[in-house]
């Protein structure tokens, strides 16, 4: 989409917003979508920062999606994970009820807990590997009994899965160190990766370790540093201006892994 890889986050907070907007969540997001929308692959819009508005944001949340153009995918990112008939039900929600793409999928609890988001075909489900948060180390890196980190086994699980070729790998920017070595066990599932702006992930090495054989299969998240560039007058221009630095600098990473080859 837009021959891009950026992804932008959308996690309003109403305290955080310019105060001509008076903090409508809604004028907020629109304003975003509308400043950028021809430089991403996607939008994330994140549960918690919706769901946090009370009976209010799954209306905002809804309004927030359909005002995202149609051929602009959308992951939900609400990070669910639940046994079977739980999951099942998330999946009804996120995927019938709100129309989501794809979603973001905690899978800790094992293939019965994801096999629910599996069976809706036609969406995609983003499992959480090595997240770019530093709790990561307190689970996630811990080696297991073959020697190897845990995080490794998930990536060799989620590829065992992707029977339906619609799973996806959620792997931090911060974790540069381990995107070559997740993708040689993943070689064929596209990685969502956070963490490039205001947690300062190495943006070239997500890229150029991160990608497909085949090119692309990178998608390259932000959120903060995007929409909240500034909470003055010009907060929509200054997103754009964040956003499409973003993407020159995607572009940079993807020219240098073309000469290379």
């Amino acid at each position: 989409m837009n021959d891009s890889f950026l992804c932008i986050g959308l996690d309003p907070v109403a305290a955080k917003l310019p105060s001509q907007l008076k903090g409508s969540v809604l004028d907020f997001t629109k304003a975003i979508i509308d400043a950028t929308a021809d430089l991403v692959c996607c939008y994330k819009p994140n549960f918690a920062f919706y769901g946090s508005l009370g009976e209010a944001g799954w209306s905002i949340l809804r309004a927030t999606m359909e005002h995202i153009p149609p051929s602009v995918p959308i992951i939900v990112d609400a990070k669910v994970g639940d046994i079977g008939s739980t999951a099942e039900r998330y999946a009804h929600m996120f995927f019938s009820e709100l129309g989501a793409d794809a979603l973001t999928v905690n899978p800790y609890m094992g293939h019965d807990a994801v096999e629910p988001f599996l069976l809706h075909e036609d969406r995609g489900i983003l499992l959480l590997c090595l997240t770019s948060n530093k709790g990561a180390e307190d689970l996630e890196t811990l080696v297991v009994d073959d020697g190897r980190p845990l995080f490794e086994r998930v990536a060799e699980k989620a590829t065992a899965w992707n029977t339906r070729g619609n799973i996806g790998l959620v792997v931090g920017a911060t974790r540069a160190e381990s995107i070559r070595d997740l993708r040689a066990l993943a070689a064929d599932l596209p990685f969502l990766i956070p963490g490039v702006g205001a947690q300062g992930g190495d943006l070239e090495s997500a890229v150029v370790e991160g990608q497909l054989a085949s090119g692309g299969g990178v998608i390259i998240n932000a959120s903060r540093s995007v929409i909240y560039a500034s909470d003055g007058v010009d907060f929509q221009e200054a997103a754009r201006n964040a956003a499409l630095a973003l993407h020159s600098d995607i572009k940079a990473a993807r020219r240098q892994l073309t000469a290379a080859e």
